[in-house]
Parts: structure tokens; C-alpha cells; sequence
């Protein structure tokens, strides 16, 4: 299971069942994943993961709370809407708009993504 932080706020998070999914599972179980991520556009953060993942990116119309894969490299965490060419990654979940736009609304936010099962 993959677990999520945002700042200091633990997120849920509804996972895909997909290889990109599968492939950021095997490298958060070796070490945490953290990205820095910056505000774009007013609806969304994002930040380089720092290694590509396997991706089929289609014509996606985000919503608030959308975690979606840009380009395989990029982290794309929604608090507004967009439609472009992403791979879905998944979902965070117990939320209202207003308290993800709180959240994520800031020029920078720290996303740490770790596994239970991260090797020590």
C-alpha cells in the first residue's frame, strides 16, 4: 500500500491498478519519494519525480484531488480542473474541493510518497 503526505497532512489516496501505479510501488518500497512540486495555473501542483515511469498517457479532463502522471516523469496533484494528455495514478479521497485548494493551493508543497513495506 501506498501511503501519502502532503506538507505535514497524511492523505488517502485511491490507487489505479495500472503498471505506472505498480512501478512507483517498487520505488517507493526501496526508499520514500519525495518531490517538490510548485503551483501551476492556478489548479494544480507539479514536480519532477526524478525517474520516468511506464505510461499511456489519453486525453484526461482532471478533477480536484486527481493524482495523474505527466510526460512519465511528472506528478500532477489536481485542486481545479484541466484537460490535457495524462495516465491516471489515482484519487485522494476525504477531501472537499475547498479543503484540497487549502492543501494544495500554495506556490510550493512537499509530496512524500512511501510504501509499508519501504526496505530500511
Amino acid at each position: 500500500m501506498l501511503k501519502v503526505k502532503i506538507d505535514s497532512v497524511d492523505v488517502s489516496v485511491l490507487w489505479e491498478k495500472n503498471e505506472s501505479v505498480e512501478a512507483l510501488r517498487t520505488i517507493a518500497c526501496k526508499a520514500p519519494v519525495n518531490i517538490s512540486t510548485k503551483m501551476y495555473g492556478g489548479f494544480e501542483q507539479v514536480g519532477e519525480l526524478g525517474t520516468a515511469l511506464p505510461h499511456s498517457d489519453t486525453e484526461i479532463t482532471s478533477a480536484p484531488g486527481d493524482i495523474l502522471l505527466y510526460c512519465g516523469s511528472m506528478i500532477v496533484l489536481f485542486y481545479g480542473k484541466n484537460t490535457w494528455s495524462y495516465t491516471r495514478l489515482g484519487r485522494i479521497t476525504g477531501k472537499t474541493p475547498e479543503e484540497l485548494k487549502e492543501l494544495l493551493g500554495k506556490e510550493h508543497v512537499t509530496v512524500s510518497i512511501t510504501s509499508e513495506n519501504t526496505e530500511k
